[in-house]
């Protein structure tokens, strides 16, 4: 029973490099070219949503702004006192 045990600790304290990361392999030019078209590519595409969602943004407050604007002309200001 103690082998075992002691053959377990073993392993397991082996198996540890096992899952050890591998250094990545340096980049050549053509992976550094294609990684700075792929990284342009995605700052325009987030330039882009950015001035999407600025749009619906405007849109929503100009809504916001339309409706409240009606809903606030028309009930009174403050509600009126009760009389004795």
């Amino acid at each position: 029973m103690k082998r075992v045990a002691i053959a377990a600790v073993a392993m397991a304290l082996l198996s540890g490099g096992a899952w050890a990361k591998l250094p990545a392999a340096p980049m050549t030019d053509e992976q550094k070219a294609k990684a700075e078209e792929a990284k342009a590519k995605a700052a325009e595409a987030a330039k882009k949503e950015a001035e999407l969602l600025g749009k619906a943004q405007d849109k929503a407050v100009a809504n916001y702004k339309k409706t409240h604007a009606k809903a606030s002309t028309g009930a009174p200001a403050a509600p009126a006192k009760a009389k004795k």
